[in-house]
This record gives C-alpha cells, structure tokens and sequence, in this order.
C-alpha cells in the first residue's frame, strides 16, 4: 500500500516543484526517510506526518464518499491558493475575492 502512496508523493512533489531535500525540510523530516516513504522502502507512518502531505499535497481525497474529478480540483487549488498566499499575500487575496465574487454573480444570475 505504502508503494503507491509513495508513488504519488512523488509525483504531486515534483509537480509542485520541489526537490527531495527541500520538502523534507517542509515536512520536518529527514530526507532519507521521505526518499523511504517515496520508494515504498518503509512502513511507517504517523498521522502527522499524513496531514502535513495533505496540507501540501492535497494527496487524499478531502471527501472520499465523492471522489470525483472537481472535488480533486477544487482540493489542488485549495493548496495552490495556500501555497501562493505563503509567497504573495496580496495575489492569494486576489484570486479568492474573484473567486467569491464569481461564485456569487453566477448564484444570483441563477436566482434571477
């Protein structure tokens, strides 16, 4: 099981652009046991170290009764927006009151 899950660490990792050192310092772990993690040569894993990767991966499902495609997507962006907001506060704030203010033209447009 750990074997796939490594495998996706992986990937979403170098997706976002990081290098193994750098988001092992992220997660305040060794970057040994993360390239463990990674190549499904450990077993172990606590739950703190899984809500880190959730927080920076968006790796699980957030509802996994509705596993479908706009429940990932809407995950990612979650951590994207998070991620920017760490670089740019003022961009992060940007793209969420756009955000909410689309989401609200749409409703009342609906309404009408």
């Amino acid at each position: 099981m750990l074997g796939n899950l490594g495998e996706k660490i992986r990937e979403l990792r170098t997706q976002k652009g990081y290098g193994l050192n750098e988001f092992a310092r992220i997660l305040d772990i060794s970057s040994g046991y993360l390239s463990q993690l990674e190549n499904g040569k450990t077993e172990n894993i606590n739950f703190t170290l899984l809500q880190r990767l959730q927080e920076e991966l968006a790796l699980l499902p957030l509802n996994l009764e509705t596993n479908d495609e706009t429940n990932t997507r809407l995950s990612r962006a979650v951590q994207q927006v998070k991620a920017l907001q760490n670089v740019d506060e003022e961009a992060a704030e940007f793209i969420i009151h756009n955000l909410e203010t689309s989401i609200e033209w749409f409703m009342n447009k609906k309404l009408r």
